[in-house]
């Protein structure tokens, strides 16, 4: 027996049941309306990414960058790709470091870009 999931909207924060049998690309969140999954990394705040990696259960890969750092942006367009390809399995988003100077300090970042996967 295969349980729903839990879904963190990536636009408003809402987190949302999803049903084994409701396909996953047409998902929309019951607090805002917007799709669950866009192909597309979120960006976002500390607080949005607090509630994804706590109170989703999916998979949540996170990119931390900076918009000045050469590296981050060559790796963007693939990190694209993947969320993309990986998504609804998978949810991927990025915390800007320059932003959320906390969060980063909390997860120890040292360099960027810096990816890390969270589960359950």
């Amino acid at each position: 027996m295969t349980r729903e999931k839990l879904v963190v909207c990536g636009k408003c924060g809402g987190v949302n049941r999803l049903p084994p049998a409701r396909n996953a690309g047409d998902a929309k969140c019951g607090k805002c309306g917007s799709k669950l999954f866009s192909g597309h990394p979120a960006d976002v705040d500390a607080q949005t990414f607090d509630r994804q990696v706590t109170r989703s259960s999916l998979p949540v890969v996170v990119d931390i960058w900076a918009p000045w750092c050469g590296p981050c942006k060559m790796m963007a367009p693939a990190y694209e790709a993947a969320a993309n390809e990986l998504e609804p399995h998978v949810r991927l988003i990025k915390l800007n470091s320059d932003n959320e100077q906390v969060v980063a300090a909390r997860l120890g970042i040292r360099s960027i870009p810096t990816m890390i996967l969270f589960h359950g």
